[in-house]
């Protein structure tokens, strides 16, 4: 009788286990780059160390993520680096957070900020967190709270902004 309970109780502990639902990465990728380009000619480079995508077909990008954006002659215009990013499939935006830095090269302006999106459809990047423009050439600070922008930064619309601005008089 009691060696009759132990398989019963054996078999009951197996049994509530099939069928648990698993909610880790359905893919790991290494060392993931992702390349853009309209009519041949490269728009976006995306470069990070690890992609996780998981069965709604997110990608989750757990460490570092490098962006380059690049103009029609295929140059590059501006850079942008974060802790880390992910991609909403459903939404077809990437958004990136942590430390975000962007850098327009020909303008030598850097914005920071805690949160970027992108969307590959409307070629935008935009924001509603916090964020600060500086010229490195001239030390003017830009502080505003949200942003619309293109995808290479060559026209940004902030929202809320203020700034620290140096003016010389006549």
């Amino acid at each position: 009788m009691v060696l009759s309970s132990l398989l019963f109780v054996a078999c009951e502990s197996k049994k509530d286990k099939i069928g648990a639902v698993y909610n880790g990465p359905m893919e790991v990728v290494n060392d993931l780059v992702v390349k853009y380009s309209e009519q041949g000619n490269m728009k976006v480079y995306v470069k990070t160390p690890k992609s996780l995508t998981y069965q709604n077909e997110t990608r989750v990008f757990p460490d570092s993520v490098n962006i380059s954006f690049f103009d029609s002659l295929g140059t590059v215009v501006t850079t942008l680096r974060s802790d880390s990013g992910r991609y909403d499939r459903s939404a077809d935006v990437y958004i990136v957070k942590g430390n975000v830095r962007v850098v327009k090269l020909e303008t030598a302006e850097i914005l920071k900020t805690s949160e970027l999106s992108w969307s590959p459809g409307t070629r935008k990047v935009f924001t509603d967190k916090a964020l600060s423009i500086k010229n490195t050439r001239t030390s003017e600070i830009t502080n505003a709270t949200g942003m619309d922008a293109e995808q290479d930064f060559s026209r940004i619309k902030l929202r809320k902004m203020t700034g620290l601005y140096k003016f010389t008089g006549p």
